[in-house]
């Protein structure tokens, strides 16, 4: 029986990923015939084109597009094969954290709390948005990812969403400001106060928008934001009443600098851990998970 040979197998993957032959030759080192050959022993050797001529592009064909979601997969398990054996020697384990840009500060460091400090971990951790941060995760960059939402989970992606908490969302602001208004009569503050909002691509959003609708009232829109931190600095500046997790500002509320008009009913954000099935998954991120899922 004919065997796959690997070694074209990675010329193939090479170069659909480049998409171009010359540019994938200069990069290897090799000749584009030789390359060309290569790619055309494959061929035969699985009965198919790989790639059809675009121009000067070279495009996958069906055969080769299915060809490339294994390369992907054998490759990307070989690289993890290494990343894993070359851990088991070190005296200190890398842990790859990514997290929602607009996620909160404090939850994601009472997340990492239990590994914080351990002279025998290394938190390397990384932020952006949630499709960066899932590209990461499946090209095994990232062990777990901290979002806000879950992802969708399909035979191609096997993602596992763990809901670690959910936070109510209060109407948070200076103490001046909510003391203008007795405290819990939040329809009279959003009705009479500028508020600060996340942005529309946001749940939080999504129900607050629902919650105005419900109470018949048109909220002044002192700003949107799409980031937690800067929504936390705007609410300290007073520039209007935060629509809020608590956990964000916990240290301003603690010493009165802020204080909180009460709960908006119905509105809650949830946080999750993402995970990718593996076959060696970091044992650190299974400790983590279990330790917050504890809490619940």
């Amino acid at each position: 029986m004919n065997e796959l040979n690997f070694h074209h197998l990675r010329y193939f993957w090479a170069v659909a990923h480049d998409g171009n032959l010359t540019r994938t030759a200069e990069r290897l080192n090799v000749s584009q015939s030789a390359l060309s050959i290569q790619i055309k022993q494959l061929e035969e050797r699985l009965g198919h084109a790989l790639f059809e001529r675009r121009g000067r592009q070279l495009a996958l064909t069906e055969a080769g597009r299915l060809a490339l979601d294994h390369a992907d997969a054998i490759f990307s398990a070989g690289e993890e094969l290494l990343a894993n054996l070359r851990a088991s020697g070190r005296s200190r384990q890398a842990l790859r954290v990514g997290a929602l840009a607009t996620l909160s500060r404090n939850f994601q460091i009472a997340f990492l709390k239990p590994v914080l400090g351990r002279s025998d971990v290394e938190v390397i951790l990384r932020s952006g948005t949630a499709a960066e941060l899932l590209r990461g995760l499946e090209a095994l960059n990232l062990d777990v990812v901290l979002l806000t939402q879950p992802p969708a989970r399909d035979a191609i992606t096997p993602f596992v969403s763990h809901r670690l908490a959910q936070q109510r969302i209060s109407l948070v602001g200076r103490a001046e400001l909510v003391g203008r208004r007795s405290k819990g009569k939040l329809r009279e503050l959003l009705a009479s106060e500028p508020v600060l909002l996340p942005t529309a691509d946001s749940s939080v959003r999504t129900d607050f928008n629902a919650l105005m609708e419900r109470w018949n009232i048109q909220p002044q829109i002192a700003a949107e934001v799409d980031d937690m931190a800067m929504l936390r600095l705007l609410t300290r500046e007073g520039v209007g009443l935060g629509v809020i997790p608590p956990i964000v500002v916990k240290d301003e509320l603690a010493s009165g600098f802020l204080k909180e008009a009460g709960s908006l009913p119905g509105i809650a954000e949830n946080f999750y851990a993402v995970t990718m099935e593996r076959k060696f998954p970091n044992p650190l991120v299974r400790d983590l998970v279990s330790a917050k899922l504890s809490q619940i």
